[in-house]
């Protein structure tokens, strides 16, 4: 694969009046970090990780300008180590690519070997990042529920941010390994289509506050996948079977949670906290493995929607206007 100078990413700049602006720039291989793999990159995909770096959030990414884009998958131009071979397609994601490393919304990227992982035969770039972090964050959170001892005839699983990134590939992931799903969303028009995705039921997600005030609730569901945090993960765990356990993904709602431990010394419940950045390249390998195999869905391109790099500022305001449906995977080429 021919090495080009240049090439286009999307740029976030802060302005002198503090305010943060993005745009479609070119820009230079030497622009890049002096690291030993280069990367021509075709798909990237829209995280909410993404749209706060965009957005000038300096706890997630600390100097600009800067090109987010925390997913990638392409090919490679050039490995110093030795790891990868020119040519060979690779997937990145987690560790700091998107956050202070040049990311995966530009069509070139220079990272450390240990961040890419080969793409898996039975994959093409454009599916992995149909599932991206978002997916592969799905696919963590039932491994871990499953390392737990959770199993399909447990009962239901509750889903919340239903029609979320993760929440979305979430239910149709469970559906395929058997389990039934309740899918919890704000967004009552979408039930059709986390029908469509696998969930059983569809509520809205403040029936699961109903228990807010009390130290314990009634029992609904075996497990459950959160991506809210506050008030909706707690309701979740007052609310779990005997035994049953909560993956903890994310805090669209809140960071904080406060509940007493009845729950954990009653019905002997667990709170799973699951990370998709800093994990082990091994394990990143083996749950790659696992997409591609029993946890590939079938009809991939219908839970994605496909856009230029050109659209990237458009919908990454999304994420912060409660539009976001499903994934967004972008074609990086295409600018």
């Amino acid at each position: 694969m021919s090495q080009t100078n240049t090439f286009k990413a999307l740029l976030v700049e802060e302005q002198d009046d503090k305010t943060f602006t993005k745009s479609i720039v070119q820009r230079s291989v030497s622009d890049l970090p002096d690291n030993d793999l280069l990367i021509q990159v075709h798909y990237s995909s829209l995280n909410y990780k993404d749209a706060m770096s965009a957005s000038g959030n300096k706890r997630i990414s600390q100097h600009f300008p800067h090109t987010p884009g925390i997913d990638a998958a392409g090919i490679v131009i050039s490995d110093k180590s030795g790891t990868f071979s020119a040519g060979q397609h690779v997937l990145v994601f987690g560790y700091d690519l998107g956050m202070n490393t040049p990311g995966g919304l530009g069509q070139m990227i220079s990272i450390p070997a240990a961040w890419a992982v080969a793409c898996p035969e039975t994959l093409t770039l454009k599916e992995a990042m149909t599932y991206g972090t978002g997916g592969l964050t799905a696919a963590l959170c039932i491994q871990k529920l499953e390392k737990m001892g959770a199993k399909p005839s447990d009962g239901p699983v509750a889903v919340t941010g239903a029609t979320g990134g993760v929440g979305s590939i979430s239910i149709a992931l469970l559906k395929q390994l058997g389990y039934e799903v309740v899918a919890f969303s704000g967004k009552p028009e979408q039930s059709d289509k986390l029908k469509e995705l696998g969930a059983s039921e569809v509520l809205h997600r403040d029936v699961i506050l109903e228990v807010k005030d009390l130290p314990i609730g009634k029992t609904k569901w075996a497990h459950g996948i959160d991506t809210l945090g506050g008030d909706y993960l707690t309701g979740l765990l007052k609310q779990l079977k005997a035994g049953g356990g909560v993956a903890s993904v994310g805090l669209a709602s809140s960071p904080e949670i406060a509940m007493n431990v009845i729950p954990f010394i009653t019905r002997g419940v667990s709170l799973l906290g699951v990370d998709s950045v800093y994990i082990p390249l091994e394990d990143k390998k083996h749950i790659w493995q696992r997409v591609a195999t029993d946890m590939k869905l079938p009809n991939l391109d219908s839970y994605q929607q496909e856009i230029s790099l050109l659209e990237t500022p458009e919908y990454l305001e999304r994420f912060f206007k409660g539009q976001v449906v499903g994934r967004y995977v972008v074609n990086v080429q295409d600018a």
